[in-house]
């Protein structure tokens, strides 16, 4: 099963390592991780998207909420909850024809064309990661695709209760 983890841990050097480092112990995948400092630059949040058995990754929750620099952790999946990425994607844009569908798709998938070239466009579109593959194979059909990148998963719980001191 799908797992959305956020977590709220001290911005220290090592911190990173040693969350990660408990999964990898344990032969358990990571499918995603964003993290970057909160409004306080002493704290950071860190969301880990994986998949796998259940009880494996409670062990690994406990395990994560006893470091030292954890100050908490919580499982968001089964919470109401709000879920983003960012996919940045080179496409060719060689033509008119090529140009005006790859604008047209952008446009359907709310997206924003943020770079042009002369035979490339680059495109920044953020939603569920539904969405972002549904957008590839839309392209994929009308052009060749040149590279993509995409930041992963970043959840939060909806509602007023916040991960937080």
């Amino acid at each position: 099963m799908r797992r959305i983890l956020a977590i709220l841990m001290e911005n220290e050097p090592g911190s990173l390592s040693r969350i990660v480092g408990l999964f990898s112990q344990r032969a358990f995948n990571i499918e995603s991780l964003t993290v970057a400092p909160t409004d306080d630059n002493s704290l950071s949040r860190m969301t880990i998207a994986t998949k796998g058995d259940d009880k494996v990754l409670e062990q690994i929750v406990k395990q994560v909420n006893k470091l030292i620099d954890v100050i908490k952790i919580t499982d968001i999946t089964d919470r109401k909850h709000i879920e983003r990425e960012l996919l940045l994607v080179k496409v060719g844009a060689m033509n008119d024809k090529t140009r005006t569908e790859v604008t047209r798709i952008t446009e359907i998938f709310r997206g924003n064309i943020i770079d042009i070239g002369k035979q490339v466009y680059t495109v920044q579109l953020t939603g569920n990661a539904e969405k972002l593959n549904a957008f590839i194979d839309a392209l994929q059909n009308e052009t060749e695709i040149i590279e993509t990148a995409r930041s992963g998963c970043v959840g939060m719980a909806r509602g007023d209760k916040a991960l937080r001191i």
